[in-house]
């Protein structure tokens, strides 16, 4: 044959691909630099995407700017360890003090869609204590809001996502999902035998932001492993895939490969005081550029949004801006996230699973007897072979022959983790290096810290996840200590002298400048936060549509409560998939 049965294959269309069946046809609303937006929204990950489906829904005009591309997963994304790393934020940042993170691959992403391109999608809610931390377990720091005000939207973004989960979840406030879990794979079979054996209540088949059944123009997961490289089959959730197309067609633009260098400030008479008129950036040429807007939303995330709050110092905030308060940067948080392996003698097979999709949230809560603040959940995790091997380098010391002999038995070990709550701690933060980046932006400097109390909650943490791998039946267990996720350094507070936002992200010092990203955060509890982070934003969407009646750069503002926009969520998100029968 010739030619293929239904004839030869023609040229790649203009088509651009998000995930197998979902795609946008590469037109989309231009600006342009010289005339004034309604909003500017830099970084268009979990939270920007969010808000910039909203905004633009809500008839706004509405330019987001992100830092790395606008993927087409077709052309961009590859089913390869090695291949992903370009989803993640590589770019130069210092690391330093007793305990230092290691920054890029596990807690931040470059591109639209940002760090939910490579999240695992494990998304439990925030307790209702984690809003209450310092006035229950005299620790930490109480949120200016409580649980009951983001409760209708995790109901919300569970059902935009959406997430599969079980019908029943017992922890916190106890609630079910609306969509059927997903089947057990070999590390969730694990968790389930550990902690049956030991007593321990277990959750099984999510909550996970990854499709059980078919969704709109989103097909269902076919369990490959390959969720935090990018899902090219579209299943997992992205806000690439769930809100930046349904942003676009209601007139978003997105400008990507353009990184935002300053916050341009415009002062009101006194040095003290002003209004912000937009951003400077550079384009993905390399020119500089302006972009006007009636009001900023920096999404940058934990490390992004300080670096840019600081970098925009200036005449009456020398010291960064909206940084009165002297917290900018401050209290920066990761979780504890040591990796437990176990091998067992029967074959376990850890990739064919979403690497997320069981756990036991039974120690979350502060018990005195345990001798410290707060806790940590146990979750599954299902590492690839070149994350395996990373992993036992570290845990076995593992080399040569000897890795060799591991990665022959890659298919007889599993892995559960911790996912642990460190404190929030002044001395946890980042600063501005005097390294810069290509475009001569002073990059960050990060100093990170573990606590007495911290300390003690990874020990006990570390012991409980091994003891379950070992009731398990596992015939050998070893550990890698890691950290997972960022928060902080831009916190949210009643008191305008010690955070930077208020609670819907508003900055105390400027009426125009919003933050709406993990950042605000003021504790993080021992739950994933993309969940919190994109409901976060939903409310915040609400807020500015509610207040844009009193003008965006002016200081006055109603403290009421916004109605709960039904009517901005994506289309097809309503009766679609597997739904839960109650």
């Amino acid at each position: 044959m010739k030619t293929p049965l239904f004839g030869a294959f023609g040229a790649p269309g203009p088509k651009h691909m998000l995930g197998a069946m979902q795609s946008i046809d590469g037109r989309m609303r231009k600006y342009g630099n010289q005339g004034e937006v309604d909003f500017c929204i830099v970084g268009v990950g979990s939270a920007g995407g969010v808000l910039l489906q909203r905004l633009a829904r809500a008839g706004f005009s509405v330019v987001g700017l992100e830092a790395g591309p606008l993927w087409d997963t077709e052309r961009d994304w590859v089913s390869d360890e090695a291949g992903s790393h370009k989803l993640y934020w590589n770019d130069l940042r210092i690391t330093g003090g007793e305990h230092p993170l290691t920054l890029g691959a596990n807690n931040s992403g470059k591109g639209v869609g940002g760090g939910s391109v490579h999240w695992a999608a494990f998304v439990p809610r925030l307790h209702p204590s984690d809003f209450r931390v310092y006035s229950e377990d005299g620790v930490g720091a109480d949120w200016p809001i409580c649980y009951e005000d983001l409760k209708p939207y995790y109901e919300l973004l569970e059902r935009e996502i959406p997430v599969s989960g079980p019908a029943y979840f017992p922890w916190g406030d106890p609630h079910g999902y609306p969509y059927g879990p997903h089947p057990m794979g070999g590390c969730g079979d694990i968790l389930i035998n550990g902690c049956t054996k030991l007593g321990i209540r277990v959750c099984i088949g999510g909550p996970v932001a990854i499709l059980a059944g078919s969704h709109g123009k989103r097909p269902h997961c076919i369990y490959r492993g390959y969720c935090i490289q990018g899902c090219k089959v579209g299943a997992k959730q992205s806000t690439l895939i769930s809100h930046v197309p349904n942003a676009l067609e209601h007139g978003a633009e997105i400008r990507d490969s353009c990184m935002v260098s300053r916050i341009n400030l415009a002062r009101n008479g006194s040095s003290k005081s002003g209004t912000v008129t937009g951003v400077t950036y550079f384009d993905s040429q390399g020119h500089e550029a302006e972009q006007k807007a009636k009001a900023v939303i920096v999404c940058g995330y934990a490390i992004e949004t300080p670096r840019l709050l600081l970098n925009s110092a200036c005449p009456g905030f020398e010291n960064g801006l909206a940084n009165s308060s002297g917290t900018l940067g401050k209290y920066l948080m990761a979780q504890a996230g040591n990796v437990v392996l176990g091998r067992f003698p029967e074959l376990i097979r850890m990739y064919k699973a979403p690497p997320a999709h069981a756990m036991t949230e039974e120690f979350y809560e502060t018990d005195t007897k345990r001798g410290f603040a707060r806790g940590f959940g146990i979750q599954t995790v299902g590492p690839l072979p070149i994350a395996f091997a990373r992993q036992m380098t570290i845990a076995k010391g593992a080399w040569g022959w000897g890795m060799r002999r591991v990665m022959m038995d890659y298919n007889h070990w599993g892995a559960i983790a911790l996912l642990g709550e460190i404190l929030p701690w002044p001395d946890n933060r980042l600063e501005l290096a005097a390294e810069k980046d290509k475009y001569g932006i002073p990059v960050t400097k990060v100093t990170f810290n573990l606590h007495d109390n911290d300390k003690k909650m990874i020990e006990y943490g570390k012991n409980k996840v091994m003891e379950v791998m070992s009731a398990a039946g596992a015939e050998e267990v070893v550990q890698e200590q890691r950290y997972a996720h960022l928060v902080g350094a831009a916190r949210m507070g009643s008191d305008p002298r010690t955070s930077v936002v208020d609670g819907f992200g508003r900055t105390h010092d400027i009426p125009n400048l919003f933050v709406c990203d993990g950042s605000v955060m003021p504790t993080q509890g021992s739950a994933n936060p993309g969940l919190t982070i994109q409901a976060l934003a939903a409310r915040t969407a609400d807020y500015l549509i509610a207040q844009s009646q009193f003008g965006l750069k002016k200081g006055a503002h109603s403290s009421e409560t916004p109605r709960i926009r039904y009517d901005l969520s994506p289309p097809d998100t309503w009766g679609k998939g597997v739904p839960h029968l109650k």
